[in-house]
């Protein structure tokens, strides 16, 4: 059965043609006017954090790039007032340009005349708010923020894993779409990952899950795994952590391991490897080797990783086309 996505006259701000070229995601309004999709993130982050977050969603921090884009982040914006926009001097102090490279002086804003001010040599991004000021802000500070993907003439198509992300599989064996990340990071981090993809660090249960997985890691180039400080072996985050109560493992869903369905863990583990070299700082993060055997890891340790995804996750409501 062959589904196209058919989205038509909402309203100006939204949707105000059909759309030929597909949908992004799910929790991604598209607006015509802006060319493109926006989502609005409710939750505060640095300017950092909130630059990682867009692009792992397969966006980009917005920028008030054209009079359309901006009247658009406007309009989401709401009562969320400021937001963080794309535009950056992070890499030398005084140069500020969008994501995309476009400089300050090419973007129409509106400006008070003391905003772009660097106050104390120490304010490198720009927020933009609800009456259009913008002004220059400490990227460390939080902020609302608004990712955007911009619409071309290619088509967007969702897989069956409902993401335009080919990277994730579906696995007839559980049901759930996976996806090894090659790019370390530590745990934290991978959570994040994860989660900005629809998704969340892989979750182990049953012994067929962790055959899977195990053949998800096998499939890797061994050159685009890293490997454990000093040895040769070879380890994924996945979805289980301590919780700060040392020892007490459970899930990322709040669940013992036994619970969850999989408690094996590779002989000898976990150790809680606490060495000089380590900082003194114990393995408090779950992992797994290659065989699919549980080991305990150092949160910040950055090696690959492994997501798990809903194939409902994220995936964009189709109409039939008869």
């Amino acid at each position: 059965m062959f589904y196209i996505l058919v989205l038509c006259v909402l309203s100006y701000n939204s949707v105000t043609e059909c759309m030929a070229n597909g949908e992004f995601r799910s929790d991604y309004t598209y607006y015509n006017k802006a060319g493109g999709w926006l989502k609005l993130h409710m939750v505060p982050a640095n300017w950092h954090d909130a630059r990682l977050r867009c692009q792992l969603e397969g966006a980009v921090l917005a920028s008030p790039l054209n009079p359309e884009l901006k009247s658009s982040m406007i309009d989401i914006m709401g009562k969320f007032d400021p937001v963080y926009t794309g535009i950056h001097s992070t890499f030398s102090k005084g140069d500020f340009f969008s994501i995309e490279g476009v400089p300050l002086s090419a973007i129409p804003a509106v400006w008070k005349h003391y905003y772009v001010d660097s106050y104390a040599d120490d304010e490198g991004c720009i927020i933009m708010r609800g009456n259009e000021h913008m002004g220059d802000f400490k990227c460390s500070n939080v902020n609302y923020f608004i990712c955007y993907k911009r619409a071309d003439n290619k088509t967007i198509t969702q897989n069956e894993c409902g993401t335009t992300d080919s990277e994730y599989n579906l696995s007839t064996v559980t049901g759930s779409c996976y996806k090894f990340h090659r790019t370390p990071r530590t745990w934290s981090r991978a959570y994040m990952a994860c989660a900005a993809e629809g998704g969340h660090l892989a979750i182990i249960n049953s012994q067929a899950e962790a055959t899977v997985l195990s053949g998800i890691f096998r499939s890797v180039p061994a050159n685009d795994l890293t490997k454990i400080v000093g040895g040769t072996v070879t380890v994924a985050h996945i979805g289980f952590h301590d919780w700060g109560e040392h020892g007490d493992w459970l899930t990322i869903h709040g669940q013992t391991l036994k619970e969850a369905g999989y408690n094996s863990w590779s002989p000898g583990e976990p150790n809680n490897v606490t060495t000089a070299q380590t900082g003194w700082v114990g393995e408090y993060c779950g992992s797994i080797y290659t065989s699919g055997l549980l080991n305990d890891i150092w949160c910040d340790y950055a090696v690959g990783f492994i997501c798990e995804k809903d194939p409902s996750s994220l995936a964009v409501k189709f109409q039939q086309d008869n």
